[in-house]
């Protein structure tokens, strides 16, 4: 039988590479995308030439808005596993930041995917083992000024994994998070060469991850080869912030 995994932002960065190595283990994905349709779209078209014997359904939801978790679940049948890796960040000062930023990420990155996973855990039951895995992030741990309201939600992201992790455990579903350091995508766009140096300065490795070292980590925890680890937020940031 088919195994299907949920990629929520899988037009993203680094949904975009973990859908790749996903596929490339085996898995058939749903492939989530809110407005990226060209990419996802893209990304659907290789992956259906490369590996004709697996499915690649692209499925559209807006995690900004209220309805956003009932059009996602509406869409997925067989489940095995799901990796939310959509993102949405906001920087600025938090006395700056918008109520209507404050509430677009809670959404993103909390209300609706705990609302998805109430919806579709009796489709996760079905299986021996299931998988539920957050791509957090390094500041859901240690925070980021300019970042407060962020940093808030990824950490509300980390403790939901710890607490959900117990509640499921029962029914065999893994529950973690990887919380990346800095990685090279857009959303550090905001930074300038000499800022990113200074970073590179305060990381042992001496550079940004690439989103395959996301994706690798996330291909290792969906393998079954790590069967015995769930409530954990995983590191994965070159050494910084250890």
């Amino acid at each position: 039988m088919k195994k299907f995994a949920l990629v929520v932002g899988a037009s993203g960065a680094i949904g975009n590479a973990i859908a790749k190595r996903l596929a490339s283990d085996g898995w058939s994905l749903y492939l989530h995308f809110n407005e990226g349709r060209a990419k996802a779209a893209s990304l659907t078209e290789e992956l259906t030439n490369l590996f004709p014997e697996q499915e690649f359904l692209l499925v559209q939801a807006d995690f900004g808005s209220e309805e956003g978790a009932e059009r996602l679940a509406s869409q997925i049948y067989s489940l095995k596993a799901v990796v939310f890796a959509g993102g949405h960040s906001y920087y600025g000062m938090l006395e700056d930041t918008p109520v209507a930023e404050m509430d677009k990420l809670w959404r993103v990155h909390v209300q609706n995917p705990l609302r998805v996973l109430a919806l579709l855990s009796s489709k996760l039951r079905k299986n021996d083992w299931s998988h539920v895995l957050f791509i957090g992030s390094i500041w859901g741990e240690t925070g980021a000024a300019f970042e407060s309201v962020y940093s808030a939600v990824k950490g509300a992201q980390h403790a939901f994994v710890k607490a959900y992790a117990k509640e499921v455990a029962y029914n065999h579903i893994l529950v973690n998070a990887l919380a990346p350091g800095l990685i090279d995508t857009s959303m550090n766009g905001h930074l300038n060469d000499e800022e990113k140096q200074a970073l590179y300065e305060e990381i042992p490795l001496a550079r940004a991850g690439k989103v395959e070292d996301v994706a690798n980590l996330v291909s290792f925890y969906l393998s079954g080869q790590a069967n015995y680890v769930t409530g954990q937020i995983i590191r994965i940031n070159g050494g910084w912030y250890i």
